[in-house]
């Protein structure tokens, strides 16, 4: 017997469909400014620099500047903060955290034979949170067109999947949730709480129409991640003559991220039929460990002119996702005439899915670099990347991944970063400063605009120790919806990442 009004589901099972989408995919895909105080003073414009424990992830060749061992601490405050938009509507959220996001040693082993043109070797291994995931953003405002219920009719209908659920599956009391797949699943969920309803003019039973009676919407999303990922990477180069420098980098990857959102709607529904509220609720964790590897070469062209190019691989990504859903509903009874009361009514079936571990593919990168060296009074530094984003696979192309994959074939694009560094040296004081742009993923830049920031910072040298600080920010626009399908209405969301980095570097 169908349960209406209001239902509850927490759900955990195990099955062998996902629920990725290309946002998710971004996650581990984009790059971001992290590192050293030094590093992100200068935007990260050290490709044809090197000797900076960050360096390395651009350039790996970098290691091979050092004149002799280091280790490295880095401490930086993360704050975000969100101004959303929706329907006219806009909410500022906040979210800081900190974190040691650097820690690094490096070996330097001099060639003492004068008789060879391989000046040395150097070998590092370097920690980096490569991407703070913590953040929220919160949206409220009224919807003078659509439902979250377009949502579960975009997995309940075939429009999208060319087939049909017969109403047997979603009205038979014998059906488990963890037994069926995601389409299903959310299909499920929008029928039990009904949400939706079997179409009334079509006798065959396997269309569906919304319960919700046409009118406003008043909506609010809350969405809280939590996580990070992080980069080990160990790092071997070495210096030849005095004119050029070679570097290999082995990374292993590891992520942890968890997602909650919860989203709400009330209609201004003032009829005795219907749904008047709901409230629909979505946990995800996701977790794993991946490997890439870098190789890159720098040239003195001149004493005061370097040049330099890396290639970075894809990083292959072994991932688990846990998940959990939460479906309340509130609404009038259906019958002939229908129950004019308000009714609750709650099932808690206590599941949680565990999905089968999955691959994920990120694209390859390039860096081209130049730097400019003014001996000992300071030097200019530029890169610029290559990246293409429509190179992201999930794994295996089967045909549930295939479609995914042929999204973001049809979304995402090539798309490059420039970075521009500075430093001055007054006696032991440095002075630095550096802009970044970045170009959005998306081919259409309403999803993900572009990315622009600046940072600055000092250091002072005390002989065998140095200590540096630095403020970065960027800001990017960005117009994503609520759901990846069906109801895909979201706010305008403006961006602006603050960090402020300071580093402890200790010579030995």
């Amino acid at each position: 017997m169908k349960k209406y009004i209001s239902i509850l589901l927490i759900l955990v099972a195990n099955y062998s469909i996902h629920s990725q989408s290309i946002s998710d995919a971004l996650l581990y895909a984009n790059d971001n400014l992290s590192g050293t105080a030094r590093f992100r003073s200068m935007s990260g414009a050290f490709g044809a620099l090197g000797g900076d424990f960050s360096s390395i992830n651009v350039n790996p060749a970098g290691s091979a500047v050092f004149l002799n061992n280091q280790v490295s601490f880095t401490l930086t405050n993360f704050n975000i903060r969100n101004k959303s938009n929706y329907f006219g509507t806009e909410v500022v959220t906040e979210n800081n955290a900190f974190d040691i996001n650097q820690a690094g040693g490096i070996l330097v082993f001099d060639n003492h034979n004068s008789s060879s043109d391989w000046k040395k070797i150097v070998l590092a291994v370097n920690y980096e949170n490569t991407s703070n995931l913590d953040n929220s953003l919160d949206t409220f405002g009224t919807n003078p067109t659509n439902s979250i219920a377009d949502y579960f009719l975009s997995y309940a209908n075939p429009e999208l999947y060319n087939s049909t659920i017969p109403i047997s599956i979603l009205s038979d009391p014998n059906t488990y949730y963890e037994d069926l797949d995601i389409r299903n699943q959310q299909a499920y969920l929008g029928f039990q709480g009904y949400v939706i309803n079997a179409d009334p003019n079509n006798s065959s039973n396997d269309t569906y129409v919304s319960n919700v009676p046409a009118g406003y919407f008043y909506q609010e999303n809350y969405t809280d991640s939590r996580g990070l990922n992080g980069k080990v990477s160990i790092n071997f180069a070495s210096q030849y003559k005095d004119k050029f420098y070679f570097g290999l980098n082995l990374n292993s990857h590891l992520t942890d991220y968890t997602k909650t959102t919860s989203f709400y709607e009330e209609n201004d529904n003032s009829t005795t039929s219907g749904l008047k509220r709901l409230l629909f609720e979505n946990y995800q964790n996701t977790y794993g460990n991946g490997f890439s590897f870098q190789f890159g070469a720098i040239a003195k062209v001149t004493e005061k002119l370097r040049t330099g190019l890396s290639y970075e691989s894809p990083t292959w990504y072994r991932l688990t996702d846990e998940k959990q859903q939460l479906l309340q509903t509130t609404g009038y009874k259906y019958g002939n005439p229908p129950n004019p009361d308000l009714s609750s009514q709650m099932v808690d079936s206590n599941f949680l899915l565990i999905y089968p571990e999955y691959k994920l593919q990120t694209p390859s990168k390039w860096t081209g670099s130049l730097a400019y060296v003014f001996g000992k009074q300071g030097l200019i530094s530029v890169d610029y990347s290559l990246k293409d984003y429509s190179k992201t696979r999930f794994k295996p192309n089967d045909s549930f991944f295939r479609p995914l994959n042929a999204r973001i074939d049809a979304q995402l694009h090539a798309a490059s970063e420039f970075r521009i560094g500075g430093e001055y040296r007054i006696k032991q004081w440095s002075l630095r400063g550096g802009y970044r742009y970045e170009e959005s993923p998306y081919k259409d830049k309403k999803v993900v605009g572009d990315l622009s920031g600046f940072s600055t910072g000092f250091g002072y040298n005390f002989g065998t120790t140095r200590l540096d600080m630095a403020y970065a920010y960027s800001q990017r626009k960005s117009q994503q919806g609520f759901f990846s399908q069906g109801f895909t209405d979201g706010p305008e969301v403006m961006t602006k990442s603050n960090t402020i980095s300071l580093t402890l570097v200790f010579e030995m």
